[in-house]
């Protein structure tokens, strides 16, 4: 069963006196057995927005399978997180998810007061000895398939990127990868941000622009705008990437492919190693050169890596490329040089 809590907790006022006190709050941690093993996500948005923190609902609720009794807490406002996220701990939880790399900061903060509790930033990029993490895919590989299963597909050799929260470490490396191996496959490239990861008439607006310039192969990373990138392309005739199942759906003669997330995979390897009495305090990034899982995988549908249009001889120099990354043969480093906004 899954619990939620809609508004930040508040200590209560003999707790925040007690723990004022020399030393409290490292034998309260100390002192916090599991006797269960529990985990709690924290959502900076609403768990039904049907994006972002949806997601997160999902990735705490996959952990049940593993032994987990779970619990949310949604609208978490950026002055709440440390707050939050030292309740959660309180309460004996052995792993505290924060869902983006915004919570690393609070998790920081508290984590010395908490030594056996593991905390993981959902999508972030650093961590911190001995029990603070970040957990995501490698964005770099993966926008480098897209890269050149883009210039591939373009006939104008003219592709563009629709991307928001210009800056953010793995839209860096998934924007700048595609840049890079889309140009280094012969195309010209052009990124475009938008201020709403949400809004999907910017993205469309975005991409009617990309469009009108000769892109006539479109990507992105967007959360509910999505949607109006792939509707774009569809209005538009041109091919499209998504990242998920419900954006073939809108037009499955023009998605090419989709990057579909692992998240239960990524995260539940680690509640099954937590479990076990293994910490993490690094960033772990699932790609094709780590192992057990890859993180994410492209997918049309189910059963299909790509689109009906894209040809069997496309298909095999984007699946060679990911062969060339699990062996090691191929890396891919992009800058913020590469990810900049424009061509």
């Amino acid at each position: 069963m899954t619990r939620m809590i809609s508004r930040r907790r508040r200590l209560s006022a003999a707790t925040a006196i007690l723990m004022l006190s020399t030393g409290f709050a490292g034998a309260l941690g100390a002192a916090s057995a599991h006797a269960e093993d529990k985990a709690a996500i924290l959502l900076p948005g609403s768990a039904n927005d049907q994006s972002w923190n949806a997601l997160g609902y999902s990735i705490v609720k996959s952990l049940e399978p593993h032994g987990f009794k779970t619990a949310y807490t949604e609208n978490v406002a950026d002055a709440d997180e440390a707050e939050a996220v030292r309740d959660y701990a309180n309460q004996g939880y052995n792993i505290v998810l924060g869902h983006s790399g915004r919570f690393v900061s609070a998790m920081q903060q508290v984590a010395p007061d908490f030594p056996k509790t593991q905390f993981i930033a959902v999508s972030g990029n650093e961590g911190a000895e001995p029990n603070v993490m970040s957990i995501d895919y490698n964005n770099a590989q993966f926008g480098c398939q897209l890269g050149l299963l883009a210039a591939k597909m373009s006939k104008t050799h003219k592709v563009g990127g629709i991307y928001g929260l210009q800056g953010v470490p793995n839209i860096t490396a998934q924007a700048g990868a595609f840049r890079l191996c889309a140009t280094t496959a012969g195309a010209e490239v052009t990124i475009l941000y938008i201020k709403d990861m949400e809004d999907a008439a910017q993205a469309k607006e975005a991409a009617f622009s990309l469009i009108g310039n000769g892109a006539d192969v479109l990507t992105g990373k967007l959360n509910a705008a999505e949607a109006g990138l792939v509707q774009a392309a569809k209005e538009k005739k041109v091919y499209v990437t998504g990242r998920g199942f419900d954006q073939t759906a809108i037009a499955p003669e023009l998605v090419l492919t989709n990057i579909v997330e692992d998240w239960p995979s990524m995260i539940g390897s680690t509640a099954d190693q937590v479990k076990a009495g293994k910490l993490f305090g690094s960033f772990v990034q699932y790609g094709y050169d780590s192992g057990k899982t890859t993180g994410a995988s492209l997918k049309y549908s189910a059963d299909k890596a790509f689109g009906p249009a894209v040809s069997e001889a496309v298909a095999k120099d984007v699946e060679a490329m990911a062969a060339d990354f699990a062996s090691g043969k191929l890396k891919v480093a992009p800058t913020d040089k590469d990810a900049r906004s424009g061509s």
